[in-house]
């Protein structure tokens, strides 16, 4: 917003280091004055003992306190002088080293505000309130530019998922109004399941969105009935691939949304089905209290993952295999990624560490509640 201007900080610091030392020397002066003033009489010149007498030494003129005023108030504006000049040059030197370093966090914030975000200030030097100052501006420069970046991937990525159906939709429209003769039944049935995945991923953004606000009423939940409900439901896509679902532990209270918790252990269960052995897999669902913590466990087995790529499967749209899954269950590539940002935005963390013998161990602590 417009402000009308002011004197800088460096004038200012430069004249209250002026004022200072201009005070300091009028106290030491009037030290000094009031010192003198108890040895000198308020008189005449006076004359020594003796002096009048044949033979004495010559008598001793002591000044009075009109002489002093004389000799000493002149020196002592001199002296002011030459405090208040030499106050202002120096603090006017001192100031400008002081501020140096915020000159530096300025030109930085400059150059943030004209969309450069990989400048970095890296003041060295000891640690004082400049450099922390600094540290932080670097921080907060390097998660904005992270943030920026992850956006920037995340439009990227959105808009080539959601090309794609409307791409198909569009090639299937053509070629039925290229061949009238072609079925119509077969046709609407690949444009349901198109718009079907568009609809899901739409949906899945809309989550994703909402999970990051955070705005979202808090009730006590307990996960081990979340888990047997979201269990219940994917308990028929477990058996259709012959895989074993199982669900174990105790009462795990937590605060936070039953809609967005349960999208939590849905998606996870979810992942762990899908990606899971061809047949005679396992997954196994935990809850327990511990620590103060509600905790939930998800293990699957499955095929060995690479170290680096667990880091990595909470990105947006990305797949923990390869090969692009085209069934119904098959996800957009959010499903991890929402669960992180519905876990963060409950205050809680997400562990993901593969399995030696292959699969994944997802592990979720929230907060808990009495």
């Amino acid at each position: 917003m417009d402000r009308r201007p002011g004197p800088s900080a460096r004038l200012r610091l430069t004249v209250s280091y002026a004022g200072f030392l201009l005070l300091a020397g009028a106290l030491l002066l009037a030290v000094v004055w009031v010192f003198l003033l108890r040895y000198v009489p308020d008189g005449a010149l006076t004359a020594g003992p003796g002096a009048a007498l044949p033979g004495a030494p010559p008598p001793r003129f002591m000044p009075n306190r009109t002489d002093l005023q004389r000799a000493f108030l002149p020196r002592a504006a001199q002296a002011l002088v030459f405090l208040l000049v030499f106050g202002l040059l120096g603090g006017w030197v001192l100031a400008g080293r002081m501020l140096a370093p915020l000159t530096r966090i300025t030109d930085a914030a400059r150059m943030t505000e004209n969309g450069s975000l990989s400048h970095r200030i890296r003041m060295k030097g000891r640690r004082d309130e400049f450099r922390e100052l600094s540290d932080a501006f670097d921080s907060m420069l390097e998660r904005l530019e992270s943030h920026v970046a992850e956006q920037q991937r995340f439009a990227a990525n959105a808009a080539h998922e959601l090309r794609t159906p409307l791409a198909i939709s569009r090639t299937l429209l053509d070629v039925a109004r290229q061949d009238p003769a072609q079925d119509r039944d077969e046709l609407i049935e690949r444009l349901r399941t198109v718009n079907r995945r568009a609809i899901d991923l739409t949906e899945a953004l809309l989550l994703l969105s909402r999970g990051d606000r955070g705005g979202f009423p808090r009730e006590s939940v307990d996960l081990s009935l979340i888990a047997e409900e979201a269990a219940e439901t994917l308990l028929p896509l477990a058996e259709r691939r012959r895989i074993v679902l199982e669900v174990t532990g105790g009462a795990a209270r937590t605060g936070g949304s039953p809609e967005l918790l349960l999208r939590i252990v849905t998606n996870l269960v979810q992942n762990a089905i899908v990606h899971n052995l061809p047949a005679g897999g396992t997954v196994t669902v935990h809850t327990e209290a511990h620590d103060g913590a509600s905790v939930l466990r998800v293990e699957n087995t499955g095929r060995r993952l690479p170290p680096e790529l667990v880091p990595t499967l909470t990105e947006p749209f990305r797949r923990g295999t390869e090969r692009v899954r085209t069934d119904e269950h098959s996800g957009v590539g959010l499903g991890l990624a929402i669960v992180h940002s519905i876990v963060r935005a409950h205050d809680g963390t997400l562990d993901l560490v593969p399995r030696p013998g292959g699969g994944l161990l997802a592990t979720v602590r929230l907060p808990g509640t009495p």
